[in-house]
């Protein structure tokens, strides 16, 4: 049974309403957009201006809305507008459906080797344009340039990655218990591929699901985040002097439209796969869409990760460590340490050298080369962040760095250290997806396992010990689809990124092809 459709365009609405008010508004005023391409250049500040797109890419072509209407794009560190993008419909998604479909025909035939030197194109031209492509990220989602041009370098590696797992799709052959008869099992590509995609990592969570269609011989259609669309439509520019052939990347933008573009992506028999990261009611929604016809899926859904510091440590390790996992992206990715638990013996010691680091950060414009943390994306992110820093403050937690809003254009809240924060706090319940360490106390291994493990998702998890009879016991009883030990960093494009419960249905990364591709049985009789 799937879920009920009036939750899921609840969700769904959730998602578009908040960045209508604040981050976009839907125009169809042409003196609008030929103010915005005129001053273009002038915003963006690119070594190549093409690589900034205001039309979606259906079917090899550069297309606008057949409305006519447009999504206003902002720079959430300025409030400065960037651009607009199609708002496209239902008419539209049936249209790079169809072409998705149509390039299947020969694509799906083309030889791994073909593809792999296709993807390598690609990756090259991504590595070439990296300063640019970082310099879009930035103004569009706020990371800072030194962290979109990592985001760049990690996107591209999808790519690299893919194109060698393209040439190792290896099928085999299975003993039979008849002498007559051979087995022999081969892979096939999976055919059409709806990506749905977030705002935080604007080309990366593209490429980690694109490089995987692509080498499997699938075309797609992707959705991107309203907020985020110029970095796919880069990327699909940079697909096309690669050779990618017309139809088989085909690019969505829609706001407005969003329940019926993905519902059509969804449920269409011509898609034989979704592929979504975002937040788990909606992953719920898309997956209900998609059992109607029973597609493959993959779903990396939302996540409430556990960071723990035991009195074994190495604290200024795990200090550094929480940095990294926290405040990366200023605390809005899917795996950042959202529960901090700290053992008691040790607590005041980590407290108080994780506020003295975080004391030293600088919040601004992401180009700014001084700045270390940029903005959140909207003004419903600071309001949620706010909402559990009052919270927690409420229950008796203690603001020991920030704690508070950033006066003034951008939606900028100040890097943020709490104390005594309870396990009933709302930090510890919900993912915030902000740039605060809400630190809890714990005095046994047996007790904060139990709190790790108390939550409905479990896509990552990490503690610091220099005990390994504790290492192997504790990585083993998180309920978690990753681990790190000793270290606040884990993602990369050789490991199966995924999680358990809710947090998603199968892995991207590492053998991630593999969920684009089918076996085949053929049976040899009569030998």
């Amino acid at each position: 049974m799937f879920p009920p459709p009036l939750p899921f365009s609840h969700a769904l609405r959730a998602l578009v309403k908040a960045p209508i008010a604040t981050k976009h508004s839907s125009r169809s005023s042409l003196s609008l957009w030929y103010r915005m391409a005129s001053t273009n250049a002038n915003i963006w500040g690119l070594q190549d201006p093409s690589l900034i797109k205001h039309q979606s890419y259906i079917d090899g072509k550069w297309v606008s809305a057949k409305e006519g209407g447009t999504i206003l794009v902002t720079n959430p560190a300025t409030d400065e507008e960037l651009g607009t993008v199609p708002e496209m419909g239902l008419e539209e998604a049936k249209s790079a459906i169809a072409a998705a479909g149509k390039a299947f025909a020969s694509w799906g035939k083309t030889t791994a080797r073909h593809r792999h030197d296709i993807l390598m194109k690609f990756y090259s031209l991504m590595q070439e344009n990296n300063d640019d492509l970082a310099r879009i990220i930035t103004l569009e989602n706020g990371k800072t340039l030194t962290e979109a041009k990592g985001e760049n370098a990690y996107s591209a590696s999808f790519m690299e990655w893919y194109a060698e797992e393209a040439v190792r799709t290896y099928g085999e052959q299975i003993p039979s218990p008849f002498t007559n008869i051979r087995n022999v099992v081969i892979k096939q590509p999976v055919g059409v591929v709806a990506i749905f995609t977030p705002w935080n990592f604007p080309s990366a969570m593209i490429t980690r699901k694109l490089g995987a269609a692509l080498a499997a011989g699938c075309t797609a259609v992707i959705k991107p985040p309203p907020e985020t669309p110029f970095s796919a439509l880069a990327l699909a520019e940079l697909s096309r002097r690669a050779g990618v052939p017309d139809g088989v990347i085909n690019i969505v933008t829609t706001q407005k439209n969003v329940i019926e573009v993905g519902r059509e992506m969804c449920e269409s028999k011509t898609v034989r796969k979704v592929s979504f990261t975002g937040s788990t009611p909606v992953a719920k929604g898309l997956y209900g869409m998609a059992a109607s016809t029973l597609k493959k899926v993959s779903i990396e859904a939302g996540g409430n990760a556990p960071f723990i510091v035991f009195d074994d440590a190495d604290i200024d390790q795990a200090v550094e460590g929480a940095i990294a996992c926290k405040f990366r992206g200023s605390g809005q990715t899917c795996v950042c340490a959202n529960r901090i638990y700290v053992q008691s013996s040790v607590y005041a010691d980590f407290a108080s050298k994780l506020a003295e680091k975080v004391t030293a950060f600088k919040v601004g414009n992401g180009l700014d080369e001084t700045t270390t943390h940029g903005p959140l994306i909207h003004e419903k992110a600071i309001s949620k962040v706010t909402r559990h820093v009052e919270d927690a403050v409420s229950r008796g937690a203690q603001v020991l760095v920030g704690g508070k809003r950033v006066d003034g254009a951008g939606a900028f809240f100040t890097p943020t250290v709490l104390s005594e924060v309870p396990a009933g706090a709302l930090f510890n319940v919900e993912e915030t997806f902000g740039p605060v360490a809400a630190l809890t106390k714990f005095e046994t291994e047996e007790e904060v396992i139990a709190l790790a493990n108390d939550a409905d998702v479990g896509l990552a998890g990490y503690f610091f010990s220099r005990d390994v009879g504790r290492i192997w016991r504790v990585a083993e009883a998180l309920e978690v689809g990753m681990v790190g030990t000793n270290t606040g960093l884990i993602s990369h494009a050789t490991i199966p990124f995924g999680g358990v419960k809710e947090s998603g249905i199968g892995r991207e990364g590492s053998h991630g092809i593999e969920e684009y591709l089918n076996q085949k049985l053929i049976a040899f009789g009569g030998i």
